[in-house]
């Protein structure tokens, strides 16, 4: 495989994490975090010493540029972000919780990227030097026309023959445009060559129905079946996608499974430390795949690297890992 860059393309957020004792409101003090899961997965990536862009749009002030600089200081390309619009993201997540918890709340109407339509970036551009597209389904989430900058973005990368990247990441707060995700995201992962995410995720976004409920009471060969199961569908509605991979964060363990070509492999159980931070998890999982295909690891390997990685991320502060290679390797043994 070539190894030319990578181009992450998604939307740049705010973080904002009050303790919900309200200690924030006497001490006049809000932890903030820089992220967005298309630039936790770039973070990642160049940690990792592989070349990556990101692709964004931020309105055009001079937090915008500190944050580009920012972006830049972590060996990530910046030149493809386009200053336009008035707004930038914030979302608001208290201390400890997920972002598909309920807390969560987004303020994200009329960002820069929200209002980005079709035509407006060029794709030849962005796309020199480039071998492999990522993004995420937490864009077209967002309304119509980020759905259709997806679109456009995918035809532009498919007909160069560049290798393309999902993860299937689930926001029902986000899809409230009048579209369901069954009615946006199949057309976009027809274009995809690899493709992550769970079961239950494949079920919500692209219909394809889950074999099992839930995982409560479920061995590791169950869910690994039901990985499997799930997997065989997926591909004979996608035959374009040559990779797959799902994740299990279970309780106390975490494991993934991974099918690559012919190959397929279940990771080793990874148990769960304490959590300091539940975001970005997925978004190091999905580096950890696209860094283990890009190095054309085997199946097994790239299981193993990518859940050692989002285990690893459960223990950092932030929405992005900060991980080096030797870190994450150490925890596979």
């Amino acid at each position: 495989m070539d190894k030319g860059k990578i181009v992450c393309f998604g939307e740049l957020l705010l973080r904002l994490s009050p303790n919900m004792d309200r200690d924030w409101t006497s001490q006049d003090a809000l932890p903030f975090y820089i992220g967005g899961a298309e630039l936790n997965v770039a973070t990642a990536l160049a940690n990792w010493q592989i070349p990556v862009s990101y692709v964004t749009a931020l309105p055009d002030n001079y937090l915008s540029q500190q944050i580009s600089g920012y972006i830049s200081s972590k060996n990530i390309q910046a030149d493809n972000i386009l200053f336009s619009g008035n707004r930038m993201s914030i979302y608001y997540l208290p201390v400890g919780l997920d972002v598909k918890h309920n807390s969560v709340i987004y303020d994200r109407d009329h960002s820069s990227f929200a209002d980005l339509k079709p035509g407006t970036i060029n794709w030849d551009g962005v796309f020199e030097g480039c071998t492999w597209f990522h993004f995420s389904a937490i864009s077209p989430a967002l309304n119509k026309n980020s759905a259709a900058v997806c679109k456009e973005a995918l035809e532009a990368a498919s007909a160069k023959g560049i290798t393309i990247s999902v993860d299937l990441n689930y926001r029902s707060k986000l899809w409230q445009y009048g579209c369901e995700p069954i009615s946006v995201m199949p057309d976009l992962v027809a274009y995809c060559n690899v493709i992550m995410g769970n079961i239950w995720a494949v079920d919500s976004l692209l219909g394809i129905t889950s074999p099992v409920d839930d995982s409560d009471g479920k061995t590791q060969q169950e869910l690994t079946d039901a990985a499997a199961a799930s997997m065989a569908l997926v591909q004979l509605k996608y035959p374009r996608a040559a990779t797959l991979a799902y994740t299990y964060r279970l309780q106390d363990n975490y494991f993934a499974v991974v099918k690559k070509d012919s190959e397929a492999a279940a990771s080793k159980y990874y148990t769960i430390p304490e959590i300091k931070d539940r975001v970005g998890s997925g978004d190091c999982f999905m580096a950890g795949l696209i860094y283990g295909l890009h190095k054309d690891y085997d199946a097994d390997f790239i299981a193993n690297y990518a859940a050692a990685a989002a285990v690893g991320k459960l223990q950092e502060a932030g929405d992005a890992t900060k991980q080096s290679i030797e870190n994450v390797e150490k925890r596979m043994i």
